[in-house]
């Protein structure tokens, strides 16, 4: 069965940095765009960044762009978040989720992981 795990979350301070990994298993990771999406205390789902399934583009909201680098390694089925110089407003638990397709086409997506915590705070 699909399981996408994320890990690397906790606790950093403003502007500090941390990665966030998540292992996916149950399919063929390569074929499937992936993206992240976050979710702060008492506000709804955000999406933050996601990858084609070969990694050649990668989309990011304008609230990290420039900060969180999204990546991708097909051989190990393992997505990537690294998240630099980070903000009060980035702390949320942070999911990853699996694209029906290759390319982000559909807007919705099929699979999501539990989550991984971020807190920024000093």
């Amino acid at each position: 069965q699909v399981q996408l795990v994320e890990s690397g979350g906790g606790l950093a301070q403003p502007g500090g940095s941390l990665r966030l990994s998540c292992a996916a298993s149950g399919f063929t990771f390569s074929s499937y765009a992936m993206s992240w999406a976050r979710q702060a205390p008492g506000k709804g789902l955000e999406w933050v960044s996601g990858i084609y399934s070969d990694g050649s583009d990668t989309y990011y909201a304008d609230s990290v762009k420039g900060r969180f680098t999204i990546s991708r390694d097909n051989a190990k089925n393992t997505l990537y978040l690294q998240m630099n110089s980070l903000k009060p407003e980035d702390t949320a638990l942070y999911y990853c989720a699996k694209s029906p397709d290759p390319t982000l086409t559909h807007p919705e997506y099929d699979y999501w992981g539990q989550g991984t915590q971020v807190t920024v705070s000093s």
